[in-house]
């Protein structure tokens, strides 16, 4: 835990942005305590940890799924998740719709995009699929199309993390022209996300800043 850097973070995000707290290897005990400071979005990465986390924490919760999603482990997410932050294909869209439809859910989705050419083990939508996936399931009853995630390069030239962000925006712009529904750009984590704020983001997923050992 570090409140030092929490309180630094909510003083940037201010009223720009939401945080989506990584909550990915944490103790319940420390997601508890994020959550006592009114905290209620909380991101992972890995099905069996998010059930166990979302079992045995408070039910309001929103839970963000935010890595790559297998396709035989959506039916055991589905109950547990509020937004899928990682949609990059078609059949992903249409194995949640079938899914959720099943049980009544609604859940948020947003399109993955991979802006940052250099990360190659990187998953998401190239930017020109993005406008014909939005147009596929638009539609869909069961899940909703909220906005666009985006994750910065793995470098630490600035320039370049900025040039990635405003990419991103320019897509998420184009949607949000067409559904102004389309209100979440989710990009910037622990080492960019002031980059990425001064880019647009609506709201930013940090982890390791929050959670490193407090030096002070």
């Amino acid at each position: 835990m570090n409140l030092s850097h929490y309180d630094h973070v909510k003083e940037m995000i201010s009223n720009k942005a939401q945080l989506c707290i990584v909550s990915k290897g944490q103790s319940i005990k420390d997601i508890q305590t994020y959550y006592d400071l009114g905290e209620r979005i909380f991101g992972e990465n890995r099905v069996d940890q998010l059930i166990q986390k979302a079992t045995s924490l408070p039910k309001d919760i929103e839970w963000h799924y935010i890595g790559h999603l297998q396709k035989n482990k959506v039916k055991q997410v589905i109950p547990y998740i509020t937004c899928l932050q990682s949609l990059d294909s078609y059949a992903l869209a249409n194995l949640l719709q079938k899914e959720a439809s099943k049980i009544n859910k609604h859940i948020d989705v947003l399109l993955e995009v991979h802006l940052a050419d250099e990360d190659i083990h990187k998953t998401g939508l190239l930017p020109q699929d993005v406008i014909p996936l939005y147009n596929q399931i638009k539609d869909y009853s069961h899940i909703h199309i909220k906005g666009i995630m985006a994750m910065g390069p793995n470098t630490e030239d600035t320039d370049r993390i900025k040039e990635v962000f405003i990419k991103a925006k320019e897509i998420f712009d184009i949607l949000h022209k067409q559904d102004t529904n389309i209100s979440i750009l989710s990009m910037g984590m622990s080492d960019d996300y002031t980059i990425a704020l001064s880019c647009g983001s609506t709201m930013v997923r940090i982890g390791t800043y929050l959670f490193m050992e407090d030096t002070i």
